[in-house]
């Protein structure tokens, strides 16, 4: 709770750092903007604005997200962040067609620009500005896991890039007497809209529940493997309820020897360890029992593994435990997401193992690699 409370009180104090920081430059830019007649720089002062607008929605979304769980949201509310980052995204895609609206009326209806080495010094100081402030924030940001503040971060350093071009385009009018007022301020929407609609794709993305952070996962397995009594982990699916708040559940394969007791001493000390080390609530452990005292079972384990991995859209098969008692063969099969038909493919290793053992039953689940789109991402 106090690494929560320390984080929530560093996105806070960044948060502020960037609004007095734009606030100060919207006003600068503004004020050089109507004084020297430039649209793009009277955009770029309306980008400031929104970029300060988008800090105080981060402080109000930290702050509810910090809220401590209640009857109605037993989870918490650290989702909350992930709607304030995707309110960040829409006023980020609104400032953008906004200026674009508006650098197009004055392509139609130009106005002669006017500049001073003073507005230029100004408009050159407020590009180092952002970009300091934009790799502070976004540093602040993957740091403490807050996809508002990399957002603020990403759309600061966009900024510079924005402010550096006004500059760029003032110079060749006053040396060279084009004016690009126009057309620069329409490109620098264009650019604010595609940055927009990417945070926003990103975010709905997280909402909808992407895959488990795979170095994450990874670490998880690491911890569960390294019991002496674990043979096997799989079906790790974590919950993402916010930031550094996630609940998770996970299968362990255990010898077919371990009592009752010692099982229940062993799930606890793995759920302890997982939340001191992870900061992972595992609501619940799995149990697959793992055939040990006989020898033609675990050679049947052998060869349906080999079977069944032969098909190459096929990832893993675990929980594998044959039953002689009641003649019946169980084991899950992890099936790519990317195979063109799972299902077909269940069908088809089921008829093959029951083929090579049709003496017995076929109790095979079709399974999902939960962490697998993550890792592919790697």
């Amino acid at each position: 709770m106090k690494g929560r409370e320390n984080r929530n009180s560093v996105i806070i104090r960044t948060s502020i750092i960037g609004i007095l920081a734009n606030v100060l430059l919207a006003a600068f830019k503004a004020f050089v903007g109507m004084a020297s007649h430039s649209i793009a720089i009277v955009m770029d002062a309306v980008n400031n604005l929104s970029d300060a607008a988008s800090s105080v929605i981060t402080i109000a979304g930290t702050k509810l997200a910090g809220k401590q769980p209640d009857k109605k949201h037993p989870f918490g509310h650290g989702r909350v962040e992930y709607l304030s980052a995707m309110i960040i995204s829409v006023l980020v895609l609104y400032a953008g067609i906004t200026a674009f609206i508006e650098s197009v009326k004055k392509i139609i209806s130009p106005e002669t620009p006017d500049y001073t080495g003073a507005s230029l010094l100004i408009v050159a100081v407020a590009v180092i500005v952002k970009i300091l402030l934009g790799r502070y924030v976004k540093s602040v940001g993957e740091k403490t896991h807050s996809d508002s503040l990399v957002n603020s971060g990403e759309d600061a350093t966009l900024d510079a890039v924005i402010s550096a071009s006004t500059l760029v385009a003032a110079l060749i009018y006053m040396f060279a007497h084009i004016s690009l007022e126009a057309w620069l301020g329409a490109i620098i929407a264009v650019i604010i809209i595609k940055s927009g609609i990417e945070m926003l794709r990103e975010t709905i993305s997280k909402i909808l529940g992407n895959p488990a952070d795979a170095a994450l996962a990874r670490k998880i397995k690491a911890t569960v493997s390294a019991y002496p009594e674990v043979q096997g982990v799989y079906d790790l699916v974590l919950h993402d309820y916010g930031p550094e708040n996630h609940n998770g559940s996970l299968h362990i394969e255990v010898p077919d020897t371990l009592s009752a007791r010692d099982l229940d001493k062993l799930i606890r000390r793995i759920t302890m360890e997982v939340v001191r080390k992870h900061h992972v609530i595992l609501t619940a452990i799995g149990v697959y029992s793992v055939n040990t005292k006989d020898p033609a079972a675990v050679a049947a384990r052998e060869k349906v593994s080999a079977m069944v991995l032969a098909h190459p859209y096929i990832l893993q098969i675990h929980g594998f435990f044959l039953d002689e008692e009641e003649k019946t063969i169980r084991f899950d099969m992890v099936i790519s997401l990317d195979a063109p038909d799972r299902r077909k493919i269940y069908a088809e290793v089921c008829r093959e193992v029951q083929e090579a053992y049709p003496s017995y039953r076929i109790e095979a689940a079709m399974d999902t690699d939960f962490s697998e789109g993550s890792e592919e991402e790697e």
